[in-house]
């Protein structure tokens, strides 16, 4: 799961499970969907994450439902 990255490490986006479409749509207009690498900045007071050159902050919901396969440590 995405949320267990420490931060400053990369992960390549698995799957997103959720049912809440407005979830899903949520990340798919972040352009976190399979095959996307994304980076953990931080995780207080929000997550703080980095897709390309766009930062976002996300909430644990969202967090939660992205899951990712390490690809490197920061």
């Amino acid at each position: 799961m995405f949320i267990l990255l420490r931060e400053g490490e990369q992960g390549i986006v698995t799957f997103c499970n959720n049912q809440d479409e407005i979830i899903l749509k949520k990340l798919i207009s972040m352009e976190v969907v399979p095959g996307t690498i994304i980076t953990l900045e931080e995780k207080l007071p929000s997550f703080a994450i980095k897709v390309g050159n766009r930062r976002w902050q996300i909430d644990k919901e969202v967090a939660c439902a992205i899951y990712v396969r390490v690809a490197n440590s920061g």
